[in-house]
């Protein structure tokens, strides 16, 4: 099954081995050397400490999977074609490229089980470390850090175009904040993140997309978790320049008893214009979670 195109591909995916929908892997705890390795490139590449935004020196990363070692086992679990009516995509739905990344694909023809077919749905769920869930509970303040490339063919929708979420485990509670990718007409489309249980869905900090695709940029989170808890919303673009930056308090942000959990990927609505709904893809890297 060939995976959406793009004349543009990095590096050609490796695969790692065949996955079940809604997989969930046993994870694969790094070695310290791979530790090791792993935060010493993201110090040089400069996600570990971000201008204007660093992360304290005496944190460390309580999540920060190496997609060569870790593969599909740095998440809690997988979501894709729950339906199962292309199982012969399950391959090729959530991949590691190039022994350094993660790409994440998505078909046009896609549709998840949910909303009655009005949706679809290639996202990872969760982070694991040393064999365990990581979990955000109220009170605590968590900064996520992470790379992320979108292409041509990944567009902003006038519907819902998630493509980070944080939700609750035990309830399916939420989304709470999200990343949202928005179309306001023809011509605007706009990167978003969100206080999306808050009346309103009102904006954290957003940016225009279309200079942000085909390059790598930078995202990074810091949320304290809880009823009224708080957000703040940085991305760089490739070159470490600011694009958006935002804080919002009073964010609904619980973990409802139970704890919340990241997902990543591409979650949508059809019923935006088809001409929004192609096969495209999204790629990650340098994901970290430290507590602050």
């Amino acid at each position: 099954m060939s995976q959406p195109s793009d004349p543009r591909r990095l590096t050609r995916r490796a695969v790692l081995g065949s996955l079940a929908a809604a997989a969930v892997g046993v994870p694969l705890a790094l070695s310290e050397q791979a530790s090791a390795t792993t935060r010493g490139n993201l110090a040089a590449s400069g996600i570990l400490a971000t201008p204007g935004t660093p992360v304290s020196p005496a944190a460390t990363p309580v999540w920060h999977p190496d997609p060569a070692t870790d593969g599909l086992k740095a998440f809690e679990g997988l979501e894709f074609d729950r339906g199962n009516l292309f199982p012969g995509r399950h391959g090729d739905y959530i991949i590691v490229e190039g022994g350094d990344h993660y790409r994440f694909n998505i078909w046009k023809d896609d549709r998840d089980t949910t909303g009655g077919g009005d949706r679809q749905r290639t996202e990872s769920r969760g982070m694991v470390a040393d064999g365990r869930p990581v979990k955000m509970t109220n009170g605590q303040t968590w900064n996520i850090t992470y790379q992320m490339f979108m292409p041509d063919t990944l567009h902003g929708t006038s519907r819902f175009t998630h493509i980070f979420q944080t939700k609750v485990p035990s309830t399916n509670a939420g989304p709470f904040v999200t990343l949202d990718l928005t179309r306001e007409s023809a011509v605007s489309e706009t990167l978003r993140a969100r206080a999306y249980a808050n009346s309103g869905s009102p904006t954290i900090a957003s940016a225009p997309l279309a200079p942000l695709r085909n390059q790598w940029i930078t995202i990074q989170w810091t949320l304290t978790i809880g009823q009224s808890g708080s957000a703040r919303f940085l991305c760089q673009d490739s070159t470490g320049k600011t694009v958006a930056d935002g804080t919002r308090h009073g964010v609904i942000l619980p973990d409802q008893g139970d704890y919340i959990r990241p997902k990543w990927g591409i979650y949508r609505s059809v019923e935006s214009a088809g001409s929004d709904i192609v096969d495209t893809h999204l790629l990650f890297r340098g994901y970290q979670a430290t507590r602050a």
